[in-house]
């Protein structure tokens, strides 16, 4: 197709001459070219667009080799979406003259380039954000699991101008990388075209040449897909899953030389260090190659993106995308799910889209320092109460629009008088939220008000509350100054500007005119009056000719091509007076004009011209003064942001009866009658009941202190299928999760010292896509479980084992306890069905047994929902397939087996236990533990008479079965 398209491109039309000379530019882009009132698409392109779009495919002439079709020009943002958010780049290729005012060709040029990454998506959710990826790598050698590889990654959300950087370093610094992406989810990433990020031997990604790579679904078999045009294709690699489409860049993009410059010009700054960014240069290498791409694809103003943060991957509550993904954070564990399982649906009463964002950004990443989390529970402790003044709070928000995106939408030109009104609107209610806030007393509330000192506001981002850079979550500040007042900054000044500039109900675009408030501009006014005189005269002029002529239902009317002119229909152009000069005739009426309706026409016209050049001139000059004060806006935006989220929580706290949690410098998990605050809502909500609260207390120890703890540091948990082991997990988790967000928790009273890292392993899954089993990608969470929590994390595993044999997964669960009781010392939670686990209180002492209790009725088993001290008797495994409707024989053949079985067991431990008293750490008990009695040996001991055996014969028989075991 592509040999076609050259070959004939000389005998083209001037029009497909400027379709293939874009093409050329942009080949990696479906090009939109507009031809009068569509965007046409042609070739592949076009093929392409018709698949995705169920489009009809036409064609440009009758042999149809030149396929074409397209879409409406006041409809196609609608379908610009739906190809992005398929991973498709769109080039929009417009006109770039005013058909009426040219005798030649329309000149036409790619006027933006639209890539998933870069688009302002008005169906994305206002707690969502659009994240543009960039990665680049230094260090010698750095490849995937080098000790000196330096990683920067660069994230940015163009509609609301958030920009962050952050920086990885050594052996680990790809998998931080892994989890880092996992956690924002980006649209789109960039990287260097070659298919090496990391130097020689890292080899991430397949070879792009700046094609769009898009990863196929996760679960799904994926391969390299055959290139083409602005389409998709698969990637091998699956280090970046959930990375909907990645580009390449040119190598030199990625360099320092040119990116770094780039960058600052950008922010307009001679140096990076006062943004976080000194020492960190891949950082800013990633920022910069990001910046360059924006420009590349004209992306328009970017005038909000003047400030950019660093932040360190390990500060506050590190969360890795497995745990977020267990843990249901944000999202719902199994695609399809309603969101009300989420963490964030739970506690999302925020009135702002700004506290929304926060709230998502807060959740997935908590703060870890102890000062920080302390003021957040402060001033929500102090709103839980204060009724009046909570409630003041959240009803001074009611107005309040996405301050940022609004700022986004000015910065990228698409906003109208409308949009700009809007944010009229909410700059309207920040005076009255300014004065609810100063009615509280708290630090945090002082702060946020403007009253307090507002060191730990500077250049805030929705990454956490209130911090800059390293701050994030911490509360650590670098007393980096914002240049702003240090009060909570109302912008009156620019509330007043707009309202006195645009009329209280503008029109949707300015050609219809009327935007700007009489009284700001004279000549304005002037021409308006001219506009209105003139239609009156108009008005005359009609009257006058119907009283002249005699013919009562003349008309003045007015269309585009035509202009003015008097409408007389057929039955009366007999009475036409001679001085009337033909325009038109129709099939039934006559079109004229006159020397003095040309006049009119000519004043009326230019008067309606020159007001929309002014008005135009007006709202420019407004919307630079709009982003003159975008640092402003958007430090204005973070501090509404705190004061929703703290509001938020707040409401939820007296809504429901939450405590305030107790936090510390410790080892100490601590809860007494928690409660799973989503299943505890669904249950409220379904009238399912109420949810049984449960307790736990552990204690981490700290390499040389262990001897001096006395509580367990590991809860190993026991019971039924169904009987709320997983919940209880994952209750422990979100509560702790919740308290270092700084919210108040669904329990009686809670006592927590900060965790570092929450670690889950919980339920099963697999990656046929990259050669993973459900065993493996088991092990493999665990390995980095293993690998990398501290004394101070806390880990939850759930069923440890299952995808092997019995004997294999129950010796690695046995294993994997005694490791982290003695070399860890984390704060851990192990549900598990191997009761043989259970034995292990007796030898480890800062191991506890818990089991969730069931009860065993004639009807059946009754989950009680309740832990408690000690170990399970059984699982009732059987009992809970029976309640999934397993056939009758089947449930009565497995209790057949399960009773052989459990006797053979019984009487292998028992033995083992008796040879073996007090050395159970030695590694060959373990092993003869677990070592099934042979067949043939248990045969002999049934058939043998006792009563007939004499002791020279026993003595005898035990020396055969005792050579016959070393044998084996």
């Amino acid at each position: 197709m592509a040999n076609e398209m050259s070959n004939d491109a000389s005998a083209q039309t001037p029009v497909m001459r400027q379709y293939f000379a874009a093409k050329e530019a942009h080949p990696d882009c479906l090009m939109m070219c507009r031809i009068g009132d569509f965007y046409e698409l042609f070739y592949e392109d076009a093929i392409v667009a018709s698949r995705e779009l169920q489009l009809t495919l036409t064609a440009r002439d009758r042999e149809k080799k030149q396929p074409m079709c397209g879409v409406p020009y006041h409809a196609a943002e609608q379908y610009i979406q739906r190809l992005l958010r398929k991973g498709y780049r769109v080039a929009l290729c417009d006109q770039m003259e005013d058909p009426k005012l040219t005798k030649k060709i329309v000149r036409r040029e790619v006027t933006r380039v639209l890539t998933p990454g870069t688009v302002v998506d008005a169906a994305l959710g206002a707690e969502q954000s659009n994240w543009l990826a960039s990665v680049a790598a230094s260090g010698a050698g750095a490849g995937v699991n080098s000790s000196q590889a330096r990683v920067g990654l660069a994230l940015l959300d163009l509609s609301t101008g958030e920009f962050r950087a952050t920086e990885f370093a050594g052996a680990t610094a790809w998998a931080q990388l892994a989890d880092e992406l996992g956690q924002a989810r980006p649209a789109e990433l960039l990287v260097a075209e070659g298919n090496r990020l990391g130097g020689a031997s890292s080899g991430l990604l397949p070879t792009l040449h700046g094609e769009t790579v898009k990863d196929g679904a996760p679960g799904d078999s994926t391969q390299v897909s055959e290139s083409r045009p602005g389409a998709p294709s698969a990637s091998t690699e699956g280090m970046f899953e959930g990375v909907r489409t990645k580009t390449g860049l040119e190598d030199w993009v990625f360099t320092a030389e040119y990116a770094v410059p780039l960058l600052r010009k950008q922010l307009g700054v001679l140096s990076l260090e006062g943004m976080g960014l000194g020492g960190h240069e891949t950082a800013a290498v990633a920022a910069g190659a990001l910046v360059h791409y924006l420009q590349k694809t004209m992306q328009g103003g970017l005038e909000h993106i003047d400030a950019i943060r660093f932040y360190a991957h390990d500060e506050g509550l590190t969360l890795d995308a497995v745990s977020v993904r267990n843990l249901e954070l944000v999202e719902p564990l199994f695609s399809g799910e309603s969101v009300q399982t989420t963490l964030f649906y739970t506690l999302d009463a925020c009135a702002t889209p700004m506290g929304k964002r926060l709230l998502r950004a807060t959740l997935l990443r908590p703060a870890a320092e102890l000062g920080e989390i302390e003021a957040r529970l402060e001033a929500v402790g102090e709103a839980v109460g204060d009724l009046r003044g909570r409630e003041g709070v959240r009803r001074a928000m009611n107005g309040l629009l996405d301050m940022e995106r609004l700022l986004g939408r000015v910065a990228l030109d698409s906003a109208g008088p409308r949009e700009v009104m809007a944010l009229a609107g909410t700059l309207g209610c920040l005076p009255g939220l300014r004065e609810a806030v100063e009615k509280f007393k708290a630090k945090r509330w002082r702060e946020l008000g403007g009253s307090g000192d507002p060191s730990h506001l500077s250049e805030s981002r929705h990454g956490v509350p209130g911090k800059l850079s390293s701050e994030i979550s911490t509360g650590k500040s670098t007393g980096r100054s914002t240049g702003f007042s240090t009060g909570f900054d109302a912008m009156e000044d620019l509330h007043e500007r707009i309202v006195k500039t645009i009329v209280e109900e503008p029109p949707g675009s300015f050609a219809e005119g009327g935007v700007i408030r009489a009284g700001v501009d004279a000549e304005l006014d002037e021409l308006r009056e001219l506009g209105r005189s003139g239609r009156q005269a108009l008005s005359a002029i009609e009257e006058r000719e119907r009283q002249r002529t005699g013919i009562g239902s003349l008309k003045v009317r007015f269309n585009s091509v035509f202009g003015y002119y008097l409408e007389v229909t057929k039955a009366n152009s007999r009475s036409v007076p001679s001085d009337y000069e033909r325009k038109q005739t129709l099939v039934n009426a006559e079109r004229f004009t006159t020397p003095e309706l040309k006049e009119y026409e000519t004043k009326i016209l230019t008067a309606q011209e020159r007001s929309g050049e002014i008005e135009r001139r007006i709202f420019a000059e407004l919307r630079r003064q709009l982003l003159d004060a975008a640092g402003r806006m958007r430090e204005t935006a973070r501090r509404v942001a705190e004061i929703d989220l703290l509001a938020c929580f707040a409401h939820l706290a007296a809504l429901r009866g939450w405590v305030r949690p107790e936090v510390e410098e410790s080892g100490v998990l601590e809860f007494v009658a928690g409660r799973h605050p989503m299943v505890e809502r669904r249950m409220e909500e379904s009238g399912g009941g109420r949810f049984v609260p449960n307790s736990i207390s552990l204690e981490g120890w700290f390499g040389a202190d262990s001897n001096k703890s006395t509580g367990a540091s590991i809860a190993l948990i026991t019971g039924p299928n169904m009987g709320g082991k997983s919940t209880y997990l994952r209750q422990a988790a979100l509560l702790v999760v919740m308290a270092q967000s700084g919210c108040f928790v669904p329990a009686e009273r809670m006592r927590l010292g900060l965790v570092d890292r929450i670690y889950t392993r919980i339920g099963a899954s697999d990656n046929v896509a990259r050669g993973r089993s459900t065993f493996m990608v088991e092990m493999t969470e665990t390995a980095a479980i293993l690998n990398m929590a501290t004394a101070k994390s806390l880990v939850l595993l759930d069923e440890m084992g299952r995808g092997t044999a019995t004997y294999d997964g129950l010796s690695l669960a046995w294993a994997t306890v005694e490791h982290l009781h003695e070399k860890i010392g984390a704060r851990t939670l192990f549900a598990t069905h191997y009761h043989e686990l259970t034995l292990l209180e007796e030898r480890l002492a800062r191991l506890k047994n818990l089991r969730v209790t069931a009860k065993e009725t004639a009807g059946g088993i009754v989950f009680l929902h309740t832990v408690e001290t000690g170990a399970a008797s059984k699982s009732y495994g059987i009992e809970v397939a029976r309640l999934a409707g397993l056939p009758g024989a089947v449930i009565a053949r497995a209790r057949e087996v399960l009773k052989l079985h459990e006797r053979a067991e019984t009487q292998q431990v028992g033995a083992a236990l008796a040879r073996g008293a007090g050395e159970m750490a030695a590694p060959a008990l373990q092993m003869k533990m677990f070592t099934p009695l042979s067949q043939k040996i248990v045969d002999r001991l049934a058939e043998v008479d006792l009563d007939g055996l004499t002791p020279r014969e026993a003595l005898n028989l035990l020396a055969e079965l005792q050579r016959e075991l070393k044998d084996n």
